[in-house]
């Protein structure tokens, strides 16, 4: 691509480095066009994308159309949508049309290529948002750290010898990095908030079936959230309003009320916050800690509140994903076996083998423990805990030392994810730089369907200067 100096150009470049709703104001005032900030982003993406690799489908040819479209409305008198010529991208479990939805896999390369794109997809084109393509990430989505045997590992973008963080390492990356100003991604037991930290960006977790799932790839139908990853609290509740709305082609999408969260993020009001203690208070580093304690002197919170058995609900968040997602690949694994990651074939095996009645213990241990849950919101809005126990190990790092044990990174990465999706409440992932080279985060949890609790609670901690987005490495 032959560099462009225009003025139009230097416009795109500067505004593409901030906040996605500067960016679309400026396109519906005229200031800049879409198409110069779509190729303003197809630029940055052909430059640092080999390094970061959060790309496996960049669609050009759709991005130059959609922002075209976009410029021709405006010049017609049109009005453009909140999210007028912000580029963005999606983890590949999300159908884009004309590609075959490979969700991380090489068996799925072999799909028919998509005939529409997915709801959620849609739902950001209609506010005005271009998009650019498609995200790698771990394969099915059975991944924490952002590695994937098929196209090559996601690259933290702090420092590209370690993880992105997964399975949606590469919408973390490519937020990060400032590739695109917006992402999507999904969460089963982690991989939105996982990435949100190893990769230093703010991230949405919204409760389970708020947001519609249809023509997404699952994972674990009972686990699985659908969310979106920005650099700024004002940019995530915008792309999170965008994706609002009940959708007839998800039956398992919950009839709820919903309203709008960024006219709400600086209402005033205080929030009652506490800090989750017991299990999230044990097993992390210094850095997790230490994020931990900024957040809750920010918020005011001086409560420290305790989940009981958390470390149960993570076994059988774990029993649940195991057979479900064995059930849904089952004809996979027969057919195809040695096309599978051999570290996810072998996860998926397991969970084929183990008894009904483990998995009808974990149900009923999860109905409890989210009840257990449920009674804390009753005094507390927000509860704080770290999104990870670590900043990122490196890439192909095996084990880690956590609480004074060697353990496995791959399982371990989710200690403190897990038991939160297993009973579906809405997180915000806020990333506290603690003054080392690679940013951390936590989690500020919210009672379901009270997403905007969560994002308020960001949004103190980005006006206190206290959750930010760090500089990429260059």
């Amino acid at each position: 691509m032959t560099a462009d100096n225009s003025p139009q150009s230097s416009e795109a470049a500067r505004l593409l480095a901030g906040p996605a709703l500067d960016l679309a104001a400026a396109v519906r005032e005229g200031q800049v066009s879409a198409t110069a900030v779509a190729q303003a982003a197809l630029a940055r993406i052909e430059t640092l994308d080999p390094v970061l690799n959060a790309f496996t489908d960049v669609t050009r040819e759709r991005a130059l159309a959609e922002a075209g479209a976009l410029d021709a409305a405006r010049a017609a008198g049109a009005p453009l949508g909140p999210l007028a010529g912000v580029p963005f991208a999606v983890k590949n479990l999300f159908d884009l049309k004309g590609l075959p939805t490979r969700a991380g896999s090489k068996i799925n390369r072999d799909r028919p290529p998509a005939a529409r794109d997915a709801t959620l997809v849609e739902r950001m084109k209609a506010s005005g948002a271009v998009c650019l393509g498609g995200l790698n990430m771990g394969e099915y989505a059975y991944d924490f750290t952002g590695e994937n045997l098929h196209d090559g590992n996601s690259r933290n973008p702090h420092n590209h010898g370690h993880m992105s963080g997964g399975s949606s390492g590469g919408s973390g990356a490519a937020v990060g990095g400032k590739l695109v100003p917006l992402s999507l991604g999904s969460d089963t037991n982690g991989s939105i908030r996982v990435p949100s930290s190893f990769c230093g960006i703010f991230g949405l977790k919204p409760t389970y079936g708020r947001l519609s799932r249809a023509r997404s790839f699952p994972f674990v139908a009972s686990l699985d959230h659908l969310g979106p990853f920005a650099r700024h609290v004002g940019d995530l509740a915008a792309a999170y309003d965008a994706l609002l709305g009940l959708d007839a082609d998800d039956p398992g999408q919950a009839d709820k009320p919903f309203a709008p969260t960024l006219p709400g993020l600086d209402a005033p009001g205080g929030l009652r916050v506490a800090v989750l203690g017991g299990w999230f208070a044990r097993q992390g580093t210094p850095q997790a800690y230490a994020a931990v304690a900024r957040a809750a002197a920010a918020l005011g919170a001086t409560a420290t509140v305790e989940l009981p058995e958390v470390e149960r609900a993570r076994a059988a968040a774990y029993i649940i994903s195991m057979t479900e997602g064995a059930a849904l690949h089952a004809g996979r694994l027969r057919t195809r076996p040695a096309e599978f990651d051999p570290a996810v074939r072998e996860r998926l095996l397991a969970g084929s083998v183990l008894p009904a009645a483990a998995v009808a213990r974990a149900q009923v241990f999860r109905r409890w423990f989210r009840e257990r849950a449920l009674e804390l919101f009753a005094d507390w809005d927000v509860l704080i805990a770290p999104a990870t126990p670590v900043p990122a190990p490196r890439s192909g790092q095996a084990t880690f030392v956590l609480d004074g044990r060697e353990m496995l990174v791959r399982p371990n990465i989710g200690i403190y994810t897990q038991p939160i999706s297993f009973i579906g409440l809405p997180v915000a992932a806020a990333p506290v730089p603690t003054g080392d080279e690679l940013p951390i985060a936590v989690q500020l949890i919210a009672a379901p369907w009270r997403e905007e609790a969560a994002l308020r609670a960001a949004r103190v901690l980005e006006r206190a200067g206290v959750a930010y987005a760090p500089e990429p490495a260059a």
